[in-house]
């Protein structure tokens, strides 16, 4: 080393000093401010009883390709096809003048903006209530959700026509639903098989129940809604191709028999697959048949209720916690990176079917949360990944504790509270009997 690179290294080392220095003060200074906590609002809410109509229908999702494949962080595979091409699924339930659409599509999940685009457009179907869900597939197309974390994260870098995509599929499933509407009768079912599921991460264990509710028209069954709680992460990671895991093939299995089939999450935050015949998309085939087999022996019966009833609460979150997620020097920096992603509100949802009286969750309620959410409101389920993503939900003494699901949440252990507390509302708005 020259004597003069050693004098120019010398000049310059203080300047990088002051560089990196400037840049670490600049991102641990405190962006966020302070998030206020308030008390929930009811932005939707309505009821009836009476006969019930439904109308179902899916729509092929058409993504930009190439695409990348969301699910896990970078680096990601681009696909230019599908396996199994992901789809829209919609069902629209109406009772008199009220009118539900429920959309599940087969995504890794369903940012704020694009659930306001699809109610937006859904509006000019007379649809005032729409609940829109993800099957939570590791293996689908992403590019749709413009938050800066979800982008780094699970879904890639975000194109305006991946959303579009998206959209046009939802809306076109719900136009179509809302055509088809045509008087049924409701029968509701469960069924278990503990052997299916497993804790991936401590906490409750998972006790593998499936609930079936069918649509039953005059010709036969419209629609069935299959609520099941598993991570659909069977697919490999590094596939160049889209596929929507078991939940899509579960879906084109029970459509063979039953009409449209929605597939929707439970409390599935900690719940990983437990099945080990096969690998790859021959594992996901089979693992889809085994839930399919659960879904048969879930016989439904004809329910006693035709109640139909909605409510949408909106709630304050608290401050973003990146503390479990970064080292502890870089605590301020994360905290700033997930304020800028994240929304200050989230919303909580309740649906009454019949016998049926289901929370709806904007991210992924662990065991123990869906449980605590059950005993607080009297639901007969939770819905995870419903109406937005704050990502996981764990109970408050797992996340003081460092444990579960916490690693992976994106705020501190007041986030279950919070939710708890617009779910309450919810329940009251929607009629649960508790």
């Amino acid at each position: 080393m020259s004597s003069r690179f050693r004098r120019w290294l010398r000049h310059l080392f203080p300047l990088m000093l002051l560089t990196v220095g400037s840049a670490y003060a600049l991102a641990s200074w405190n962006w966020c401010g302070r998030w206020s906590e308030r008390t929930p609002v009811v932005r939707e809410q309505a009821r009836a009883e009476g006969p019930l109509r439904a109308g179902a229908a899916k729509v092929p999702l058409a993504p930009p390709y190439p695409v990348v494949v969301a699910g896990y962080g970078p680096p990601r595979p681009e696909a230019s096809q599908a396996d199994t091409p992901p789809q829209a699924r919609a069902v629209v339930l109406a009772t008199g003048d009220m009118k539900v659409g429920l959309v599940s599509l087969e995504l890794l999940l369903v940012p704020d903006e694009l659930v306001a685009a699809v109610r937006e457009r859904a509006a000019g179907l007379g649809l005032q209530h729409v609940v829109v869900v993800a099957t939570h597939a590791h293996s689908s197309f992403g590019g749709y959700d413009p938050r800066l974390v979800s982008q780094l994260v699970g879904t890639g870098r975000f194109r305006k026509a991946a959303m579009e995509a998206v959209v046009a599929g939802a809306t076109e499933a719900l136009r179509q639903s809302v055509e088809r509407l045509a008087d049924v009768t409701l029968e509701v079912g469960e069924a278990k098989e503990p052997g299916l599921v497993r804790s991936r991460s401590g906490g409750e264990a998972p006790d593998g129940a499936l609930t079936r509710a069918v649509l039953r028209g005059a010709q036969g069954p419209v629609a069935e809604l299959l609520v099941f709680a598993a991570h659909p992460t069977v697919v490999p990671r590094k596939q160049a191709f889209v596929d929507p895991d078991w939940p899509g093939r579960l879906s084109q299995l029970r459509e063979e028999l039953s009409g449209v089939s929605l597939v929707m999450q439970g409390a599935a935050g900690n719940v990983s697959v437990d099945f080990n015949e096969g690998e790859g998309v021959e594992k996901a085939q089979g693992y889809a048949r085994a839930v399919a087999g659960l879904a048969e022996r879930a016989e439904p019966v004809v329910a006693g209720s035709q109640r139909l009833a909605f409510a949408r609460v909106e709630v304050a979150l608290p401050r973003p916690d990146a503390s479990r997620l970064v080292p502890s020097y870089s605590r301020a920096a994360g905290d700033n990176f997930l304020c800028a992603s994240s929304s200050r509100t989230a919303e909580v949802g309740a649906l009454t079917l019949g016998p049926l009286e289901l929370l709806m969750l904007p991210g992924e309620p662990t065991v123990g949360a869906g449980e605590a959410l059950v005993r607080r409101t009297g639901a007969t389920g939770v819905l995870g990944l419903a109406d937005g993503y704050v990502g996981y939900v764990e109970t408050p003494e797992r996340v003081e504790a460092g444990e579960g699901e916490s690693r992976r949440q994106y705020f501190g252990p007041a986030l279950l509270e919070r939710l708890a507390t617009g779910a309450d509302e919810a329940a009251r708005a929607a009629g649960f009997t508790r």
